[in-house]
């Protein structure tokens, strides 16, 4: 089971799936492909948040990629509440 935090919202956890399971993208790509179902303005805010609690990483040109916590917090290893900015 994940354990979330306060600061996290629904978009995070899909953002999270995305991004593990295919691998670095924008927020346009994950937008477009339609799985992650918020605006490009909302999941490049999110990307943002996540990458500040060390969940994503950005790679350059708003490229994201999920780091070792990110994958931790995905498969339940990683309580989120304990992550700090």
């Amino acid at each position: 089971m994940r354990l979330s935090a306060e600061w996290m919202s629904i978009a995070d956890d899909r953002i999270l799936e995305f991004v593990n399971e295919h691998g670095p993208a924008t927020p346009t790509k994950m937008y477009e492909d339609d799985r992650v179902r918020f605006s490009r303005q909302h999941i490049n805010t999110r990307c943002q948040r996540l990458t500040e609690y060390g969940l994503l990483v950005n790679l350059g040109n708003g490229v994201y990629s999920i780091t070792e916590d990110g994958k931790r917090y995905l498969n339940g290893d990683l309580d989120a509440a304990e992550i700090e900015e």
